[in-house]
């Protein structure tokens, strides 16, 4: 009941299968664009630029790095006080109402 269905591909050619055939286009429309003995040319891809990092910018990397990690931990470590905090509250809270509650039945 809780297997996993995976589905089937009869022709696993990675072609994607039409779900409607189109009507084939007669072959006396079809009008070469360049000659058959010459090939089609490659385009040229440029080369990729590379980033030289010199001295100084390294070092600026390095430091805006160290200061996000010391922002975001000194972000996550305030918000787990916030929830300390308010869970000790909570807590002083119960144990308070509990003893009122438990000396109102005394008397």
């Amino acid at each position: 009941m809780l297997q996993p269905r995976i589905p089937v591909n009869p022709l696993p050619t990675g072609t994607p299968i039409p779900l409607t055939n189109p009507a084939p286009t007669p072959a006396a429309d079809i009008e070469p664009t360049a000659p058959a003995s010459t090939p089609a040319p490659i385009p040229v891809v440029p080369a990729r630029t590379t980033v030289q990092l010199t001295p100084g910018s390294a070092l600026a990397l390095a430091a805006g790095g160290g200061a996000v990690v010391l922002v975001v931990g000194t972000v996550l470590v305030s918000m787990l006080l916030a929830v300390a905090i308010t869970g000790v509250s909570v807590a002083v809270c119960a144990v308070v109402l509990k003893s009122l509650i438990n000396q109102e039945r005394k008397h």
